[in-house]
């Protein structure tokens, strides 16, 4: 998810318990919630390079002791201040630990077996970011600040403290659970219906950041994919689905799964849904290719597209990848083409 949900989940942490074992124990937890994302490093090679290595190794099992470690190092350089280092490496562990749980709940996914194994494992419980985490985690901070206009009695504050972050981790948890229960609805009613007179080969729901009852369902069958609303308590509406059908395995596929931007995004993507757009040229006639995740995007919308132009002989001229809709790419071969 995104860092200020990360962020809260540590200070959390910190208010809930864990600051008893470790000085500067808010400031420990906070970067440990934040640690696996230093893959963002990888931004400065360019955003393809950086959507490769995306909760990569650093979000791995792994890797939790180590960046526990340097957030450790990082934390007593920068206060210059000796630490308990057993019990700070420990803390640390736990919010770190904490930042690859919340990630494998949403849908985007975290690889957590590199590199024994580059399987993505995601819940599909939330999104990238929830309107409803997040107030919950605003919540459990800032309530002690106003507490303490109303009171100085130092106790009182320090239950506060403890309740308010308890309250914000106990709803986070059971928000998951319960979001959980009406996941499960919502794939069975997808896995239950016929699509164009076929059973569904794979299925899966989507959550949405503001409802927690309202999904996007997704729907592979032989020919197609689908994309439709789902709701988990009430029916589902097959007829709302719209259809992408899959392409003829064409001459240029195999030329364009061999670029970089395909043969990633084709591993990343759990529903690929190709395109092929006819290219006129004043020397015949080329292909515009696109790529997308339906979990992301759909042909010219949504993110995470790659494109790719291929001329009239069979080559492809040029390859892209973009976080955005990829709708202004690969629309020309350029003046050799031939």
């Amino acid at each position: 998810m995104e860092n200020l949900t990360h962020s809260l989940a540590g200070y959390a942490l910190a208010r809930a318990g864990l600051d008893r074992f470790s000085p500067r124990a808010a400031v420990l937890l906070v970067l440990a919630a934040n640690a696996p994302d230093v893959d963002i490093l990888f931004l400065t090679q360019g955003p393809f390079r950086y959507f490769e290595v995306h909760r990569g190794y650093s979000h791995s099992l792994l890797l939790i002791p180590f960046l526990a470690l340097l957030t450790v190092a990082v934390t007593a350089a920068m206060f210059r201040q000796r630490l308990p280092w057993l019990k700070a490496w420990l803390i640390c562990c736990v919010a770190v630990a904490s930042h690859l749980l919340i990630d494998w709940t949403n849908n985007y996914g975290v690889r957590l077996a590199l590199p024994f194994s580059s399987r993505w494992y995601h819940a599909d419980l939330n999104s990238l970011y929830d309107i409803w985490i997040l107030l919950a985690l605003l919540f459990g901070a800032v309530w002690p600040l106003f507490s303490r206009l109303v009171s100085s009695e130092i106790g009182l504050r320090s239950r506060t403290q403890r309740g308010s972050a308890m309250f914000a981790l106990g709803f986070f948890f059971l928000f998951d659970c319960g979001r959980a229960f009406l996941h499960n609805q919502a794939v069975t009613q997808l896995e239950s219906r016929l699509y164009d007179g076929t059973q569904p080969l794979k299925t899966a729901a989507f959550p949405d950041p503001f409802s927690p009852i309202t999904w996007t369902g997704a729907v592979e069958t032989e020919r197609a994919f689908l994309r439709l609303p789902v709701h988990s308590l009430s029916e589902l509406n097959v007829a709302d689905a719209i259809s992408f059908y899959k392409p003829e395995i064409a001459p240029i596929l195999p030329a364009v799964k061999s670029r970089p931007e395909f043969a990633y995004l084709s591993y990343f993507a759990r529903f690929p849904v190709w395109s092929v757009a006819p290219l006129g040229t004043g020397n015949g006639e080329g292909r515009r290719v696109e790529l997308t995740d339906l979990r992301f995007g759909t042909p010219g919308a949504g993110a995470f597209h790659s494109v790719a132009t291929v001329d009239p002989a069979g080559h492809v001229r040029d390859s892209w990848f973009t976080y955005g809709s990829g709708r202004e790419l690969g629309w020309q071969l350029g003046p050799d083409a031939r």
